[in-house]
């Protein structure tokens, strides 16, 4: 059993060497442990350090942002024949000696993706807003994804070589929530464990701002709805907004009945304009459902090309 434990970076060169020197060397029910960098364009000797702590694989390319930099790593650790995939950050954010109980549900068969719950409430440099916005998103990927993820934002867990063959990222931000939407909706089985922090070594590279933050996770929960159950979405969006239409309607047809309907002419418009648009809302529902079928096809289709090639280089290793 093969575990590749994989770090995003970019610009780490002070922080990783904290990082790596926490990582266990041998876990229970682990043959072999291997770690991957993935650089991420990074400007200072992040390279170079990966390279001195003796790092078993390291993908470099240009600044592309966390999420393409996590499925850079998911593809590269794939290649490398990994059984078990542990993502954990540059920043020594997660506790490291945790790594062995996240591994735990996937080496007894009871998970594919397992995420490791942060204490939330007790974190002490995550403002009010930020815990706030941490549940939201949580809330929002459980409804999304059928699963009970305790903690979705949070980057430090693991997954199983099957599970990472079909996860896609679309987002240009961050793959945590998408990730886990993605597995719920195909069947895979995703729970959590609790896991411990370590002290704060630098600000986060992703929450520049509170602004920010509040804005791109606003964002990102929707665009999830939109994309992941987009019938449900646009069928809320346009009863809402024909809803509005049908009470506006309402009240004409009151000044009608009580005489004073003349005067009114305005809301009779305005009631047919919404309830033509919530009822459009809902045509688009349809076919953006339609769509999703697609996408998943089409993901079916890329899990299937990697299962080829795992299969065809198994071959050649046997004629060599």
């Amino acid at each position: 059993m093969k575990l590749i434990i994989q770090i995003p970076c970019y610009n780490e060169e002070q922080v990783l060497p904290i990082t790596l020197a926490a990582l266990p060397k041998q876990l229970p029910g682990i043959d072999l442990i291997e770690l991957l960098v993935i650089d991420d364009g990074s400007i200072d000797n992040t390279i170079e350090v990966a390279k001195r702590a003796g790092v078993h694989h390291i993908v470099s390319g240009p600044h592309r942002g966390l999420a393409k930099t996590f499925m850079a790593g998911l593809e590269a650790s794939i290649q490398a024949g990994a059984d078990i995939i542990v993502n954990t950050d540059a920043d020594n954010q997660y506790c490291a000696d945790d790594i062995g109980e996240l591994i735990k549900p996937i080496l007894a068969g009871r998970a594919e993706m397992v995420i490791g719950a942060r204490p939330i409430a007790t974190i002490k440099h995550f403002s009010p807003v930020k815990k706030a916005l941490q549940n939201l998103g949580s809330w929002a990927v459980r409804v999304a994804s059928g699963t009970d993820v305790a903690d979705a934002p949070s980057g430090f867990r693991a997954i199983s070589r099957n599970a990472a063959m079909q996860l896609k990222v679309f987002s240009q931000y961050s793959y945590t929530l998408e990730t886990i939407i993605q597995a719920g909706r195909k069947g895979m089985i995703v729970t959590s464990v609790p896991i411990r922090t370590n002290e704060d070594l630098r600000p986060s590279r992703l929450v520049k701002s509170i602004s920010s933050y509040v804005r791109r996770s606003i964002l990102t929960i929707v665009r999830i709805f939109m994309t992941y159950r987009p019938l449900r979405f646009f069928l809320i969006l346009g009863g809402i907004v024909f809803g509005v239409g049908l009470l506006i309607g309402f009240r004409f047809l009151y000044f009608v009945v009580t005489g004073s309907g003349g005067g009114h002419v305005q809301s009779l418009i305005l009631a047919s304009t919404c309830m033509v648009m919530g009822f459009m809302t809902w045509v688009m529902g349809l076919i953006a459902d339609v769509i999703s079928v697609n996408r998943r096809l089409l993901e079916e289709i890329n899990t299937r090309l990697w299962k080829l090639e795992e299969a065809a280089r198994a071959r050649d290793e046997e004629r060599s």
